[in-house]
């Protein structure tokens, strides 16, 4: 939608207010609202001043103005407010100069997509995540000085069939793994994931499906393949609608990847193919005919995986899920329709849809950095031609103890990922993509959190030791 477009659409929809939504470096949407009568043509061209002091790992005070500038084609109207409110996704620059600011994680996915378009490698990159969460009826927690402690409850969860309600306890419900795919009245989740997707879809995002998850009180929607900035927003959106529509009725929702013990945790795939001249670059005679590319693409996913899991698996508790036993990718190989491994090969018949799946990222990532990392890996792979090694065709969950020693594995910490992006940062760097200044910024926000987490006693702790 043109500067133009975006005015009359205020005008003729007697749009209230303008929303004005960017993300912080640790993927989390922010906001600010203005009145609409305040956005004409300078407003949209120009951008609006904020103070980037305010969030967390950018500017410091003494250098805290910034811009951020409007992409008018991503406008939507938002949902959930009671006064019209025409929401528009924005990237940061630098007010003195307008260049992109280089810790903002929308620039760094727009850079990215212009590395591959110079690369000549390809025009454009499409990314396709699924994005699990769950939703539960009660949220409880406490990280106080005296007291750590986390409850979570639903209705429909597995741990529910023994207890006792005023309406009774009808006991259909979803055992442990056991969610996928029953029927109503195991699913009580159908009607909010309809709503979630309807609300969706009228929003204009591309959507496909829904389906109660493997786990416990665990879903997932369907998103359907973008370029990658452009993705980035859907996902924003996609968390959004999911929480609001969970708030409207009275749940909570979660994109934690691992808010319970001893089932399945949350992932989110992500789906991932390059184009040039509107022909698959992917598709080829090769390996589950995929092309030389493709395997190469794959080579530097595998090779990278350890540094890339400081952005696709940016939490402590990503590391929760990434644990053998849970359908979780932990081992650093790949195949043909085969889950168990970090990267799988979807089977397809159309040459169009050829595409590769990393299997290893959790929603807790920033969407931007994660698939901006992603294509990144993917692209040294190329560039450098890095062969991914023979396809691993068996189930990698069953492999006896000598023959899993010898394939590599993904990171069992957040703290090791970030060691890990220290060491291995040259293929983020190329093309200006991702900065060093961006890098050491985010592992100091990332370490903040690890020390966080690794200087509060876990109530584990005192089951295990207190009587020692």
């Amino acid at each position: 939608m043109s500067t133009e477009n975006v005015l009359k659409t205020i005008a003729n929809d007697k749009v209230d207010y303008v929303d004005i939504r960017f993300t912080d470096p640790r993927g989390k949407l922010q906001h600010v609202t203005v009145m609409a009568d305040q956005v004409d043509v300078d407003f949209v061209e120009e951008g609006f001043m904020f103070d980037g002091s305010s969030i967390a790992g950018w500017k410091s005070i003494e250098a805290s103005d910034m811009k951020l500038v409007m992409d008018t084609e991503s406008c939507y109207i938002d949902p959930f407010y009671a006064e019209k409110t025409l929401c528009v996704h924005c990237s940061v620059v630098e007010p003195d100069t307008n260049e992109p600011y280089e810790r903002d994680p929308r620039g760094t996915a727009e850079k990215a997509e212009a590395y591959l378009k110079s690369s000549g490698i390809g025009d454009t990159a499409f990314f396709g995540p699924e994005a699990e969460f769950f939703l539960f009826d009660n949220v409880r927690f406490s990280t106080s000085i005296n007291k750590v402690s986390y409850e979570v409850d639903a209705l429909d969860a597995s741990w529910n069939t023994d207890s006792d309600y005023d309406v009774g306890n009808t006991g259909h419900r979803p055992g442990v793994k056991g969610g996928y795919f029953p029927v109503n009245p195991i699913d009580d989740g159908q009607d909010i994931r309809s709503e979630m997707l309807s609300t969706m879809k009228r929003l204009g995002m591309k959507v496909d499906k829904h389906h109660h998850e493997v786990a416990s009180c665990q879903h997932e929607l369907g998103l359907i393949f973008d370029s990658l900035t452009r993705q980035g927003d859907e996902l924003q959106k996609y968390k959004y609608v999911i929480h609001n529509v969970a708030q409207a009725y009275g749940k909570s929702a979660t994109f934690m990847p691992k808010p319970i013990a001893g089932d399945n945790g949350t992932g989110m795939h992500c789906n991932m193919s390059i184009w040039k001249d509107g022909q698959p670059v992917f598709a080829g005679d090769k390996y589950s005919d995929l092309s030389d590319q493709a395997l190469w693409y794959i080579g530097g996913i595998l090779k990278h995986a350890k540094s890339l899991n400081a952005f696709t698996n940016p939490s402590t508790n990503s590391y929760k899920r990434l644990i053998p036993g849970f359908e979780a990718p932990v081992l650093r190989a790949y195949s043909a329709r085969n889950r168990s491994g970090c990267v799988r090969i979807p089977w397809t018949e159309s040459p169009k849809a050829k595409r590769v799946e990393a299997r290893f990222p959790d929603p807790s990532a920033n969407p931007y950095l994660c698939f901006s990392a992603l294509l990144m890996a993917g692209l040294d792979g190329i560039k450098n031609k890095i062969d991914p090694g023979e396809a691993m065709d068996k189930n990698l969950y069953d492999l006896p103890a000598e023959e899993l020693s010898g394939i590599p594995t993904v990171c069992g910490s957040l703290r090791e990922a970030l060691d890990e992006l220290q060491r291995d940062t040259d293929y983020l760097l190329a093309g200006n993509v991702f900065t060093s200044d961006q890098i050491e910024g985010y592992i100091e926000l990332k370490m903040e959190e690890i020390e966080a987490y690794e200087h509060t006693p876990h109530p584990m702790e005192f089951a295990l030791y207190y009587s020692c």
